[in-house]
């Protein structure tokens, strides 16, 4: 199914480097987010624009597909599969190839929800779409791996808050800013793949 060389060798990377676990604090809760790498002409990844929805402090926001674990999820890798056929339709369980995981994160500011986000990467078949759910997600778009190592792409963005203004380092991707959470695992996913 998935014979291309370059997704051997993440795998390989992947299995070279143990995913680190955060400390888990009583009043966290625990989400998770698939990073999907579909081998085309280059290596993509699946991002998506989060729905405008009152009371969502990532409302709008460019993401991984993913979310908060429910009670029936056996795992947090299972909260990532269930997350992504929820929101883009792809069943990364069945369809796609576990790669490894990625170093736990948290968000930094006090303004967030206490959650933990665990990162899963999977490989996907060349021909894998997304179809957004329209109350969950407002698009889907695959962004080539070289794109968002462009340093054209490196940017900043600035966040108006109660403290006063924050700038925050971002990707710019056609239309898209990433920055915050997505950019951070992002950030480790390029440095895990490509360390130079």
């Amino acid at each position: 199914m998935l014979d291309d060389a370059r997704i051997a060798r993440l795998r390989r990377t992947f299995e070279a480097r143990p995913a680190a676990a955060a400390r888990r604090t009583p009043d966290q809760r625990e989400a998770a987010v698939a990073l999907l790498v579909r081998p085309r002409q280059s290596l993509e990844v699946l991002l998506i624009r989060r729905a405008e929805l009152h009371g969502d402090p990532w409302s709008g926001h460019v993401a991984l597909p993913g979310g908060r674990r429910s009670r029936a999820d056996a795992d947090l890798f299972a909260t990532a599969c269930r997350e992504t056929l929820e929101e883009v339709g792809v069943n990364a369980k069945v369809a796609g190839m576990f790669i490894g995981a990625l170093d736990e994160v948290a968000p930094s500011s006090p303004l967030l929800p206490p959650v933990l986000i665990a990162p899963f990467v999977l490989a996907v078949p060349p021909d894998t779409t997304a179809t957004p759910d329209p109350r969950k997600v407002q698009a889907a778009f695959w962004v080539p791996i070289e794109a968002l190592r462009d340093r054209k792409a490196a940017s900043e963005i600035l966040v108006v808050g109660d403290g006063g203004p924050l700038r925050f380092p971002s990707l710019t991707y056609e239309d898209y800013v990433i920055w915050g959470l997505t950019y951070g695992i992002l950030q480790q996913f390029l440095d895990t793949v490509d360390p130079a």
